[in-house]
């Protein structure tokens, strides 16, 4: 659907302005008026305007489903209860994208069906929850869930964060010293060391050689990463196969590939328990999931157990097969469906992830610090060394 910018006045006379999803002008000026604007002008977004526009903050879904759950729980009509929401909502493209949902629904629609309209702020698993949800009839439970979901998801992607800005602000020291070192105070220094008149060591010539390149070529050292970082995800776009084995080298990088596969594992495990608990089919939870990991080779490795269920094996065995889970993850699952609890399994299987990913997010931040101070102190060694092991020489010769 159009999303449309607008000028109206409002019941008290001020002029007011935003962006809303109407299908042309007059339903424009029809959505206005059941929300008491009186329209002056609107005008269709064009696509660049929209980019960056669509995505919804993940803090004000938990805020809508915990208070809408409330609302429910204590038997406010949804229509009612997205109209007090709408009021609230601080975000303004959030505030436009449940003025639509209530419009919808006022036109005959369910809440899911309103929701498949905006899939760039509910994703096909938030969907399929409140689908579930409501034939259940246990809208606000799923809610409940969702809102829980969505604060773990939030906290992991703090984590993650945390995890990574650290190696990143002292990784970009490192570069900026390097260069400077490289290009201002190596190519001083190297005069002074050639004109002691005796013969440099390996190590002084390669720091000096890459001196020199850097000087005369400090331009590409910063143009060449960045076109190569902007091939690389053009090609990963365009190509699957580049794609699948850029996700495969990914899983297998020493610390962050471990640690990658865990939260990979433990979104899949979190949502895959959450959309079953829900009353969604094994198979129907799976294909779902899919599109929730992230990574081509987890991915492919999902649609081969959707096809071995699909084929008649159980939900174990179909695990087993790709290789991505612990035996004690398989543990669960067999102890799980033998005994007709599949979702209490899949639900400790989603804990386990979880702290899984909690204590190793711990460890590898206590083991970042001391490994990028080595990395740091042998990179300035080497240049030290470089420059002082000539100087050392001389000097040695006149003590002798």
């Amino acid at each position: 659907m159009p999303l449309f910018n607008y000028r109206a006045i409002d019941a008290d006379g001020h002029t007011v302005s935003g962006r809303i999803d109407a299908q042309n002008e007059i339903d424009l000026d029809m959505r206005l008026r059941r929300m008491g604007l009186d329209l002056i002008n609107g005008s269709p977004v064009g696509n660049h305007q929209l980019l960056g526009m669509q995505s919804v903050p993940r803090r004000e879904l938990i805020h809508f489903c915990f208070h809408l759950e409330h609302l429910l729980r204590v038997r406010v009509p949804i229509l009612d209860g997205l109209k007090d929401l709408a009021d609230t909502l601080e975000h303004p493209r959030f505030r436009e994208v449940v003025a639509s949902l209530v419009d919808s629904i006022e036109g005959g629609q369910t809440l899911s069906q309103a929701m498949e309209a905006h899939p760039k702020v509910f994703d096909t698993v938030f969907v399929n929850l409140i689908r579930a949800g409501e034939t259940s009839g246990k809208l606000s439970d799923v809610l409940q869930s969702l809102t829980e979901t969505l604060k773990w998801e939030d906290e992991l992607a703090s984590q993650t964060r945390k995890l990574a800005m650290y190696p990143a602000f002292v990784g970009t020291i490192v570069i900026a010293a390097t260069f400077f070192l490289m290009t201002y105070m190596v190519p001083q220094l190297k005069l002074f060391v050639r004109n002691m008149g005796q013969a440099l060591p390996t190590q002084t010539k390669v720091l000096f050689f890459v001196s020199d390149l850097l000087v005369a070529y400090w331009y590409l050292a910063l143009i060449v990463p960045l076109i190569a970082f902007i091939a690389v995800r053009i090609l990963l776009h365009i190509n699957p196969l580049a794609r699948f084995r850029f996700d495969s080298l990914k899983l297998r990088l020493p610390l962050g590939g471990d640690i990658l596969r865990k939260i990979i594992l433990s979104r899949f495990a979190n949502t895959f328990a959450l959309l079953y608990a829900s009353g969604i089919s094994v198979l129907e939870a799976i294909r779902t999931t899919q599109d929730v990991v992230g990574n081509q080779a987890i991915r492919r490795g999902l649609e081969r157990v959707e096809q071995l269920i699909g084929e008649g094996q159980n939900v174990t065995a179909a695990f087993q097969q790709t290789g991505f889970f612990p035996p004690l993850v398989i543990r669960m699952l067999r102890v799980g469906e033998s005994t007709g609890a599949l979702d209490e399994a899949l639900i400790n299987v989603s804990y386990f992830y979880n702290r899984d990913v909690k204590e190793s997010v711990e460890k590898v931040q206590q083991m970042i610090e001391p490994l990028l101070t080595l990395i740091l102190g042998a990179l300035l060694g080497w240049i030290m060394l470089s420059v002082l092991g000539p100087v050392y020489d001389v000097i040695s010769r006149i003590a002798t």
